[in-house]
């Protein structure tokens, strides 16, 4: 999944831009993941610590929504990682 270039224009952090290109790149066609933050952090070098701030900023800028995910018998799974919002330039065609 491409991003557009506008993304760079929110004022995110570069490390917030970095998981979520991550996170896209990892997307189904429906916007949705479930990369473990051990895995993010790992692929991105940063420290797990560093995912966990990165994915406040996104959720605060309304790019990411966290959904937990349990097995069957009740452990916790993953986190479901579902992308939202479209960054478009002001005139709304995509900018890629």
């Amino acid at each position: 999944m491409l991003q557009p270039r506008r993304i760079y224009d929110l004022g995110l952090t570069h490390k917030a831009i970095a998981v979520y290109c991550y996170l896209c790149n990892r997307a189904d066609r429906n916007g949705e993941c479930y990369p473990s933050v051990r895995l993010i952090a790992k692929d991105l070098n940063i420290a797990r610590s560093t995912v966990f701030l990165a994915f406040n900023e996104l959720e605060q800028n309304g790019l990411l929504q966290r959904l937990p995910r349990y097995h069957p018998s009740g452990a916790r799974r993953s986190t479901l990682y579902r992308l939202k919002g479209e960054i478009t330039k002001p005139g709304g065609d995509a900018d890629v």
